[in-house]
């Protein structure tokens, strides 16, 4: 599949410019300035839609990913493969004007606004790959992915980080979420420190606004905890499974 820009309309582009001014009026402060570093890095603007020939230079150059193009959610053989060869699924459809603030199905405002310009920094990208080649060790147990969607879903999509200046935002299911922005980084959600044993055994929920999340201290973190990640859902399985498991 391909980008074919020539097919995006007038009102794709009145979202895509919406979508983002809006939020580039949030996340000066509330982003983490490796995002912001990454956005400045791919070239996004307000009044053009990304082209992913031009973005995928950038990034190839950047860490050595690039976008491939998806026609929205896929299976999670695809999901793992892709991002194990360094290729990050993205759709290129844009929500309607009547969707500007509740989408069920994610879009590429999310999918490219809100995560390339973290595929930009080597440790996250790093943390991508290790994390998709241990989802293809268990794709079709159910369990497992379970488990291993949780790590995904609040770090990468619903993650938050310390940095110097305060606390800042990664995920992307938050940075493509006016509400959510200012819901993550207020007083009202208790916010835990980076534990994969807690993470991998807290569900999440979808289409609301999360009622915790997890900080991480660096992006070196999230990567340096993919041992851990292996160990505690090999062990998790296991007794899931009720067997006995040597790590």
């Amino acid at each position: 599949m391909k980008q074919i820009y020539g097919n995006y309309t007038k009102e794709d582009f009145e979202v895509w410019q919406i979508l983002y001014k809006r939020q580039m009026g949030n996340l000066p402060t509330a982003a983490s300035t490796a995002y912001l570093e990454g956005l400045n890095k791919v070239n996004f603007v307000e009044d053009a839609i990304p082209k992913f020939d031009e973005t995928n230079e950038v990034l190839q150059q950047l860490t050595g990913w690039k976008l491939a193009v998806v026609p929205g959610i896929v299976p999670d053989y695809t999901f793992f493969e892709l991002m194990s060869n360094k290729r990050f699924p993205a759709t290129t459809w844009l929500r309607k004007m009547k969707e500007l603030d509740y989408l069920e199905e994610p879009d590429m405002f999310h999918d490219v606004f809100a995560h390339v310009p973290l595929l930009s920094n080597q440790s996250f990208v790093d943390f991508l790959e290790a994390l998709s080649n241990i989802g293809l060790q268990y794709v079709g147990n159910d369990y497992a992915i379970e488990i291993l969607s949780r790590v995904y879903w609040f770090t990468v999509e619903f993650g938050l980080i310390q940095e110097e200046a305060g606390l800042r935002i990664y995920g992307a299911g938050i940075l493509s979420s006016a509400g959510e922005t200012k819901f993550s980084l207020s007083e009202e959600p208790p916010k835990y420190s980076f534990d994969v044993q807690v993470i991998a055994n807290t569900p999440y929920k979808k289409n609301v606004f999360q009622d915790r999340y997890f900080v991480i201290e660096s992006y070196e973190q999230l990567y340096n905890s993919i041992p851990e990640v292996k160990r505690i859902l090999a062990e998790m399985v296991a007794e899931h499974e009720g067997k006995v498991v040597t790590v």
